[in-house]
């Protein structure tokens, strides 16, 4: 199985099976992610350097005005897109097999936790696996230590209040926080 076929896979909803050709891509990817996480994460480089590990372990070209200080984790690293002007800072996860789009202008905060991924429930099938996209739109500000689950959409323009625990969608222009996250108010316009 290719990485395309995987995501193809992925996009049409369909779970993967533990032991399964899928889930032993997905063990590939692991390790070529961890290799790439280890250079980026255990000494220092440029802004410049960063973008072109990240480019590697992504496998686009990111933008150039992307920043993000690691250590950054992930476990696969090949269905991430990230838009223009975007910040993600220090000791993000991001488990991004089901799909991370990041639009343009956002600011993911320190430790903030991004998971596509679901076991399911049945023990007897623990290890087969769901998965739904994240989808961050334009000009989105995640607070520290916030956890966002699977399918969720964040709105246009909306915050999310550090430690929150994001399980469904968040209205554009919303301020959000808590466990799990509930509306607190409107952005003026």
């Amino acid at each position: 199985m290719t990485i395309q076929e995987f995501k193809k896979h992925i996009s049409e909803g369909r779970s993967v099976c533990g032991g399964s050709e899928a889930h032993l891509l997905m063990h590939e990817l692991s390790q070529n992610a961890l290799k790439i996480t280890m250079e980026l994460n255990n000494k220092y480089h440029t802004p410049e350097e960063v973008r072109q590990l990240l480019s590697e372990l992504w496998g686009i070209k990111v933008p150039e005005t992307l920043g993000l200080f690691p250590p950054f984790y992930t476990d696969c690293g090949k269905n991430t897109v990230v838009g223009e002007r975007t910040f993600i800072n220090a000791g993000c996860k991001f488990q991004d097999q089901g799909g991370i789009r990041i639009g343009n202008d956002c600011l993911i905060g320190h430790n903030a936790t991004l998971c596509t991924i679901n076991h399911a429930q049945d023990p007897m099938h623990r290890a087969d696996m769901t998965f739904a996209p994240i989808v961050i739109e334009d000009k989105v500000w995640i607070g520290a230590n916030v956890t966002i689950l699977q399918g969720v959409t964040i709105g246009e323009g909306a915050i999310v209040a550090a430690g929150a625990v994001v399980n469904k969608d968040v209205a554009p222009r919303t301020v959000v926080g808590g466990i799990p996250a509930k509306f607190i108010k409107k952005i003026p316009a």
